[in-house]
């Protein structure tokens, strides 16, 4: 089930060298399939923001930081975090005994590298460690200083910036010093698993285990990265054995999921999800922008239902952007379905009939289904509700612009953190034609920044957590975006693969415990 590359070279007549290759089976590699492409193996100084290929990330490198299974920050390459009594100075203390791909011992110099050609490369990454003020570009960080070889300070404009450079460290892999340059062709990290080799032409990216890794050599020795990018060709790759294992496969339909779990030589894995799906609001376009109208949707879709019998119960009800481990999770006010309030709301806010535009990336089977029984239920309660499917992009540039009223879609990874309450519902964050992130409902509530901006700049946690429970509070009763559900994170897999253990976030950490059963 397993394929090697085989190069045959042939000389003509003429002497001009060809070659092409072909594929064979070999039971050395475990094939996992990634549902999108990616743009570049370098995840430090690429331009664009890529979650499939901080996927392939996790394979090859370590950050300094990562999350725990509550979505605090903790250790990763850094075993241990202290914060000076001024709470201006952030230590590091590295752990021994890591190794790099080519061999290299980790230190603090690598540290100080690594985000030295982060900020010359002034990628998209790098955006992250700055804040915009009066126009200006302003730094997080005044300074980072090698201490000894173990020990790294990371200087800060101001105390309450801690959390936010936690955040911003979890994505930033770790480089050995002198490497910038061959990481987008021969990517070199401490992670546990080596890169072998890309071949674009074939969406394959190819590792092998690091037998030295500090916290233990994968399992399997041999993994292969296979892009599947089309739901019907991962369903088929699947059952012919040409894909081992799909990790959140939530692109599948649910239906074609419970269809591939009753296969004798597939198996399918719910795992609980922290991503949120949502329903998204413009609260400055009418009718939209009255907070009955957008209450009204609140009761008047079944989410219980959508979950139960759509989606199979791949998912859980989500009543707060943030997920319920969260430490500052508060539900605030829970919608249950009601459609004679639904009806009720839209009668009181005076509603004419005007047509609502609800917006979503065209290609997605599960959120089509989903859509069309939201617009349904929308046209029970009296609103006019008419769907509109746009390619991806097309659709972030509208989202961006404003030019939408009413959208869905899913927030990945930014939502484990509180922080995001600011980004997603401050004033400030309101996105305008020179740009910005990432309120894209346009909602503004004077009481709410003062809220969050508090929260964000307060150092005692305690202190933030109510205030993020307020700001929670006024989010969920003026609805300017729905939370839906969390979906599972579904993964379908060969029986012959064991021991998987995805986490909440769904990152691919977990890729080097699995196993490999012969048969």
């Amino acid at each position: 089930m397993f394929l090697r590359r085989i190069l045959f070279v042939f000389i003509t007549a003429a002497g001009i060298i060809f070659s092409f290759s072909c594929r064979t089976r070999n039971s050395d590699f475990v094939t996992i399939a990634l549902s999108d492409k990616f743009s570049a193996l370098d995840t430090l100084t690429s331009q664009a923001s890529d979650a499939a290929a901080d996927r392939i990330r996790n394979l090859i490198f370590n950050s300094l930081i990562k999350k725990d299974e509550k979505f605090d920050y903790v250790g990763d390459l850094a075993e241990e975090i202290k914060t000076s009594e001024d709470g201006k100075t952030i230590t590091f203390v590295l752990r021994d005994n890591v190794k790099f791909h080519n061999g290299k011992a980790f230190t603090s110099a690598d540290v100080k590298y690594t985000f030295d050609e982060l900020f010359k490369s002034n990628s998209y990454k790098s955006n992250a460690f700055f804040e915009t003020v009066d126009n200006n570009k302003v730094p997080h960080i005044i300074s980072i200083d090698v201490v000894d070889p173990k020990t790294i300070n990371f200087a800060l404009a101001r105390p309450a910036l801690k959390n936010q450079l936690l955040s911003n460290l979890v994505t930033i892999p770790i480089i050995p010093e002198g490497t910038v340059a061959q990481q987008a062709s021969q990517p070199i990290g401490s992670g546990p698993f080596k890169f072998i080799i890309f071949d674009q032409s074939q969406n394959t990216v190819d590792f092998e285990a690091n037998p030295e890794y500090w916290e233990g050599a994968p399992t399997v020795q041999k993994i292969r990265v296979k892009t599947v990018t089309d739901a019907s060709s991962l369903q088929a790759e699947l059952q012919s054995g040409g894909v081992d294992i799909a990790p959140l496969a939530n692109n599948l339909p649910p239906d074609t999921l419970k269809t591939l779990g009753q296969k004798t030589n597939l198996k399918v894995e719910p795992f609980k999800g922290s991503n949120i799906d949502y329903l998204g609001f413009n609260t400055q376009s009418a009718p939209l922008d009255k907070v009955k109208i957008r209450q009204a949707i609140a009761y008047g879709v079944d989410r219980e239902k959508i979950i139960n019998e759509l989606l199979f119960g791949q998912a859980v009800i989500a009543h707060s952007i943030l997920p319920t481990e969260s430490w500052a999770y508060n539900a605030g006010t829970e919608y249950s379905y009601n459609p004679a309030k639904a009806k009720q709301l839209v009668q009181e806010a005076g509603y004419k009939n005007e047509p609502i535009k609800f917006k979503f990336s065209v290609g997605n089977a599960a959120v089509n289904q989903y859509a069309q029984v939201i617009q349904n239920s929308l046209k029970e309660i009296g609103l006019n509700v008419e769907i509109e499917t746009l390619e991806p992009n097309t659709l972030r540039q509208q989202l961006a612009l404003g030019q939408f009223q009413m959208n869905t879609g899913r927030w990945i990874g930014g939502n484990q953190d509180p922080i995001f309450l600011r980004d997603l519902f401050s004033t400030a964050k309101i996105p305008t034609a020179k740009g910005g992130c990432c309120n894209r409902s346009r909602y503004s509530n004077t009481e709410l920044d003062k809220i969050v901006e508090e929260a964000f700049n307060t150092t005692d946690r305690e202190q933030a957590k109510q205030l993020y429970f307020k700001a929670q509070e006024f989010t969920s009763n003026d609805v300017p975006m729905l939370p839906l559900w969390y979906p599972a994170n579904m993964v379908v897999s060969n029986k012959r693969i064991g021991n998987i253990k995805i986490g909440a976030s769904g990152d691919w950490s977990f890729v080097k415990d699995i196993t490999v059963e012969d048969k």
